[in-house]
C-alpha cells in the first residue's frame, strides 16, 4: 500500500482524521455509532491535493475501524471510490450506506 498514514492523527474530539500541513489542514469526518463508524466528509485544500492525502486519511480510518472492530459506513463519496477500488482489502469492514 503506498499511502503513508504516518502524518494521520484522529481529533475524537472533532470526530475527524487530520493531517496537517504547516496551516492547512485536510480532513475526513466521521460519525460513530455503537457499531459503526460512517465516514461521512473528506476535505483536502486545493493546494495540497494529488499527492494522496485524501487516500492516506482514508487508509487511517478504515485501520481504525478495524482494530475498533467497527463497521464502516462510506457516505462520502471520496471514500466510498477508494474502497471499491480496493474492495477485496476491506469487504470484511465495510457496511451498506
Amino acid at each position: 500500500m503506498s499511502e503513508n498514514t504516518d502524518q494521520v492523527v484522529n481529533n475524537p474530539e472533532k470526530y475527524r482524521f487530520e493531517v496537517a500541513s504547516g496551516a492547512l489542514i485536510s480532513v475526513l469526518e466521521y460519525r460513530l455509532g455503537r457499531t459503526t463508524i460512517a465516514l461521512v466528509h473528506s476535505e483536502v485544500p486545493e493546494e495540497l491535493q494529488d499527492q494522496g492525502i485524501g487516500s492516506s486519511l482514508v487508509v487511517a480510518a478504515l485501520h481504525h475501524a478495524r482494530e475498533k472492530g467497527l463497521k464502516v459506513l462510506p457516505s462520502c463519496p471520496f471514500v466510498a471510490a477508494y474502497i471499491s477500488r480496493h474492495e477485496e482489502e476491506w469487504a470484511d469492514i465495510v457496511g451498506e450506506v
